[in-house]
């Protein structure tokens, strides 16, 4: 396989919906985004100092370019199949190549490709990338056809597959950036590529068993060979060979949560060849472990706990919400730095809460590391969401593009439907409609659980967050499931009223923080 980064120097234009130049040939850096270039060609103050974010947000009603210049190899060029990859847009997207239109995108958390293979040249090539404005797409969808939610945020957030909380949160600013913010490449595939490596596990009589079923994206003719290596810790290798092929680890070393024991890895690797010439490959860690939920009747009501290898876990933790607005200032070191932190603080899970974004992999790498258990939300939050067959297709797509990137994670604990919507859409709070009801019941109760099924089917799904289980079946049930616990803070209570609940889980508590300056009389 060819590849061909695109990352790195862009130039941006920034262009108002009148079609009047705003900014033009700014330095731009990919990723990175639209914020993000302003502020470093210092074309822009700071957003989080006093009002700005309200001029920041101004911007938004704008659209933005990017382009850039590439050399195409032949090498590539020569490829059966040349594929733009795009791993983050953000998010409403036209892409041209040497002015030839090759794609759209709509969807923030998805990865993108599309067939280039047509449109580019020998030698030197273009490529624009325009991002349309996100605050004017809202606006119009929501007028055309109102979805309800969060009052912190803006109008008609959840019309776009875009981090809801950029559109403004009880706790954070309305910055809602644009821009590519992932990995963008150019891939050439000769006969085959490794389209996705789905392992599972069997833990018996004191080994372990790993099925490695590897899926492959043809694109001509030839006999094709898979062979799977697994590397111990140790150094010691186990192998097999086949598309769908069994690898037995005797004596495994067991992933354990960050105080119930180690967290040792293994390498997985998956090599896809023809007539000896290796065509791709896959490589992950993974943590040999059983890791579900634990529900048992009690004499309180019924029981609610990660239970990893055979041990009830009792969960110690906190939400994951975004770390910056701009999100091209996080990076593998400040997010290891924060995840260190939380297990120094004697964390053991972290929840990553659906109205951000799906976090890069260097964020699960460390979990793994560390031994934090990730509760992983599908990103939906606080809103109304209508099921459309279009809707429908999109989110499929991007489920199946996560959860295929994050299966194979030691941490990963379980997989859950979306922050509040149950509670709230079951009681009429913000949804009174039927259709509403019977849309969300239709995702979260049948289409992420067939997706589940199909790409990742050992994991634990929970339809919500807080949920006693689904169907509007009391949420936030205090015998049972999980529950968000706001009375201290929202509701004026003391923080001694903790001390009067026994939750079997609690998904959600806090209070805001307030950061204040003290200074000593003169």
């Amino acid at each position: 396989m060819q590849k061909l980064s695109l990352n790195g120097s862009w130039t941006l234009d920034v262009v108002s919906s009148a079609g009047e130049a705003v900014f033009s040939a700014v330095p731009a850096t990919v990723p990175g985004s639209v914020y993000s270039d302003l502020l470093t060609a210092e074309l822009i103050p700071d957003p989080f100092w006093r009002d700005n974010e309200t001029e920041a947000l101004k911007l938004m009603e704008h659209d933005f370019t990017y382009t850039r210049a590439f050399e195409a190899p032949e090498a590539l060029l020569g490829c059966r199949k040349v594929l733009l990859r795009c791993e983050g847009l953000d998010t409403l997207a036209d892409i041209t190549v040497n002015g030839k239109s090759v794609g759209r995108a709509d969807n923030m958390f998805r990865t993108w490709e599309f067939d280039v293979k047509e449109a580019l040249y020998p030698g030197e090539n273009t490529i624009a990338v325009t991002l349309r404005s996100p605050t004017r797409f809202i606006r119009q969808a929501d007028a055309a056809c109102h979805l309800d939610g969060s009052t912190d945020a803006m109008r008609g957030f959840s019309h776009l597959r875009k981090a809801a909380c950029m559109f403004g949160w009880d706790w954070g600013p309305r910055l809602p950036d644009a821009g590519i913010w992932r990995n963008i490449e150019i891939i050439g595939i000769e006969r085959a590529r490794i389209g996705g490596v789905l392992v599972r596990q069997r833990h018996e009589g004191g080994r372990v068993t790993l099925d490695i079923d590897t899926h492959i994206s043809r694109y001509g003719g030839g006999e094709l060979r898979v062979d799977a290596a697994v590397t111990a810790p140790d150094g010691q290798v186990f192998t097999g060979a086949g598309k769908r092929c069994e690898v037995e680890i005797e004596n495994p070393m067991l992933w354990w949560p960050r105080g119930y024991g180690d967290q040792p890895l293994y390498t997985v690797r998956v090599s896809l060849s023809l007539d000896g010439a290796e065509l791709d490959s896959w490589e992950r860690r993974v943590g040999l472990r059983t890791l579900t939920i634990k529900q048992e009747k009690d004499q309180w009501g019924e029981s609610f706990c990660h239970c990893v290898n055979g041990v009830s876990i009792f969960a110690m933790g906190a939400d994951y919400i975004p770390e910056d607005n701009l999100l091209a200032r996080v990076t593998p070191e400040r997010t290891r730095a924060l995840l260190a932190d939380a297990a120094a603080a004697n964390m053991n899970t972290v929840r990553v809460w659906g109205g951000g974004y799906y976090p890069d992999d260097w964020f699960y790498d460390a979990c793994d590391e560390l031994g934090l258990l990730v509760w992983q939300d599908f990103m939906f939050a606080c809103a109304e969401y209508r099921l459309t067959e279009g809707f429908e297709a999109n989110i499929r797509a991007e489920f199946a593009d996560n959860i295929r990137r994050l299966r194979h994670h030691a941490s990963l604990a379980l997989w859950c439907g979306n922050n509040e919507m149950e509670s709230f859409t079951g009681d009429g709070k913000w949804f009174s409609a039927k259709r509403t009801q019977a849309d969300y019941i239709k995702i979260f109760e049948y289409i992420i659980p067939q997706v589940l099924k199909e790409e990742d089917p050992d994991a634990f799904y929970w339809p919500s967050s807080p949920s006693s289980g689904g169907s509007f079946e009391n949420p936030n049930d205090p015998a049972k499931g999980d529950v968000h616990y706001w009375d201290v803070w929202h509701g004026m209570k003391p923080f001694t009223d903790y001390r009067n609940y026994h939750f079997r889980y609690v998904s959600e508590f806090g209070f805001q923080s307030r950061r204040t300056a003290t200074c000593s009389p003169t």
